[in-house]
């Protein structure tokens, strides 16, 4: 991923904001639009930049709710109604692959959130593609031509996101394998108007905004795939769906939170997954570098 891109990323990202906070962003473009990881409006406080030191307060006037309520109008074409379920969920995805985190006021009925309204925060996440990335670790888990079931562990923020759009791209395109994608939250293939924005592969299957508990077994049943891959597994119900697909044959592709493979097996609701995968990658920070570690489970 070179400056050029990143940098152009994160001004496509600032495309987003109402005129005067676009400004004010495109301003720190040459300074920080490398290394920017999302942009934060906080009704009240100034323009925030989420970057791997922290958070960077821009200088300028506050946000308003005028300003949220227009960005919410821009990812949606000025169609909220047809983005209603996202909504719901707390999350909208924006031409180009942006996903824009919701905050506000929910309104809940019968344990679930019907509407989020009186927007407080948003996060646009600006998402960058690192295509070959997966070179680092793919030739070291292939076994022939077979994919072994792997998990991609590392704290949050650590680049497991990115690292698993990549292994997935590349064993679709380069391996050629039918790879099935449950995006639940639409960070992966980043799907606007049922066209991937991110690339994931020409042998690849998107099942978009639906729980993975629910989109293993349909994505399992309808498409066939040879392996089956997931962000961020964190509920007994996921772990449940993995380890029916991977008894149903489908090899299996997952990220989870965590900082090594012992601190994984601690985890009860963990445990079951050291069934039914072979195979870790440990994403590791040295710095501003990222080490990839090959574990055998």
């Amino acid at each position: 991923m070179t400056g050029a891109y990143a940098r152009e990323r994160y001004e496509q990202a600032c495309l987003l904001l109402p005129p005067p906070l676009r400004l004010q962003a495109l301003d720190a473009a040459k300074e920080l639009g490398e290394t920017a990881e999302e942009l934060r409006l906080r009704r009240g406080e100034p323009l925030m930049l989420t970057t791997p030191e922290g958070e960077r307060v821009l200088p300028g006037p506050a946000v308003t709710g005028e300003d949220l309520e227009q960005v919410v109008d821009q990812v949606t074409d000025w169609s909220r109604y047809t983005a209603a379920e996202t909504i719901r969920q707390g999350y909208l995805t924006a031409r180009g692959g942006f996903r824009v985190g919701l905050c506000g006021t929910a309104v809940v009925e019968q344990g679930q959130i019907r509407q989020i309204g009186d927007l407080s925060s948003l996060a646009i996440r600006i998402p960058r593609e690192s295509v070959g990335l997966s070179a680092q670790v793919l030739p070291r888990l292939m076994e022939g031509e077979t994919f072994p079931s792997t998990l991609v562990i590392s704290p949050p923020g650590g680049g497991k996101t990115t690292l698993l759009r990549d292994m997935v791209r590349s064993l679709s395109d380069h391996y050629g394998l039918r790879v099935a994608l449950a995006d639940e939250r639409g960070e992966l293939a980043a799907v606007y108007q049922g066209q991937a924005q991110l690339s994931v592969g020409r042998h690849t299957d998107v099942m978009d905004g639906c729980p993975k508990a629910l989109a293993i077994p349909a994505l399992l049943r309808a498409m066939n795939p040879q392996i089956i891959a997931v962000d961020e597994v964190a509920l007994p119900e996921d772990v449940e769906a993995m380890v029916r697909a991977a008894r149903g044959g489908a090899g299996l592709l997952a990220t989870v939170h965590g900082a090594s493979v012992e601190e994984l097996r601690q985890k009860p609701l963990l445990r079951e997954l050291f069934e039914v995968f072979s195979r870790a990658v440990v994403i590791r920070r040295q710095g501003r570098e990222r080490v990839y570690e090959v574990h055998g489970l």
